[in-house]
């Protein structure tokens, strides 16, 4: 294949270009507010669990409070109308009267039991809407940082775009003047060599692979007219020659 030195010397602006496209690529798959965002994501999700968690937990605590004062008000109800029984003497017979008594210090021993259930539920009904209120707290922190995270994010995201775009353009310029067979021949080496289809050759050295030539490769290169495009034996990269090479 034959190119015309200047078109050669193109490849390795190109190669630069496309260099600087690849790192900038790498930056933006692996900036630190990814593992950031990814940590505090996953906190988030916990923290919403536990949120959750915690207003179901204060939600049937409620619930078993509610049933427990009920039970107490029964047993409160059904006890004073024993008493207005006996105050009233409507109970005849002193065997109903004293049954009646009995059952009205059962239903005190009852009261007091469902009303120390009552402020024992009470007790866990207050670490109930603590533990949510915490919960909630944490979970809006957490969504807070999470937003900020996402925000640096867009912006580092935002300056590597930029380059991209400022960088692509310098390169369909560049691309655009190269002859199409030998961009269809860089191209292909850059895909199957690492990124790198042409390097340049310098003080006999290929900086694709950092090896230097033979004395046989050498002198076959020193043969080639300057319009012939040569590649590495050792990488079979596309070696650009300049004052340089040491040839």
């Amino acid at each position: 294949m034959n190119a015309s030195p200047a078109d050669q010397i193109r490849l390795l602006d190109l190669q630069a270009l496309d260099s600087r496209l690849d790192l900038l690529a790498h930056r933006s798959n692996t900036l630190p507010e990814h593992a950031d965002i990814q940590q505090r994501s996953s906190d988030l999700t916990e923290l919403r669990s536990l949120a959750v968690a915690a207003e179901t937990q204060l939600s049937d605590t409620q619930r078993e409070l509610v049933k427990a004062e009920q039970d107490v008000e029964q047993v409160r109800s059904r006890a004073a109308r024993n008493q207005q029984r006996m105050d009233s003497g409507a109970v005849g017979s002193a065997k109903d009267l004293a049954n009646l008594q009995h059952e009205v210090g059962a239903l005190a021993k009852r009261q007091s039991d469902l009303e120390d259930v009552v402020l024992e539920i009470m007790e866990r009904l207050e670490s109930a809407q603590t533990r949510v209120s915490e919960m909630t707290a944490r979970r809006d922190d957490a969504q807070h940082s999470l937003a900020e995270a996402e925000t640096r994010r867009d912006a580092a995201q935002a300056e590597i775009d930029a380059e991209v775009e400022k960088v692509t353009r310098e390169r369909a310029t560049i691309a655009a003047v190269i002859p199409a067979d030998l961009l269809k021949l860089y191209t292909r080496l850059r895909e199957t060599q690492g990124g790198t289809g042409a390097a340049r050759l310098y003080q006999r050295r290929c900086e694709g692979c950092r090896v230097e030539l033979s004395i046989t490769d050498l002198r076959e290169v020193r043969a080639a007219a300057p319009d012939t495009v040569v590649r590495c034996e050792n990488c079979s990269r596309i070696l650009i020659r300049t004052s340089d090479s040491g040839l």
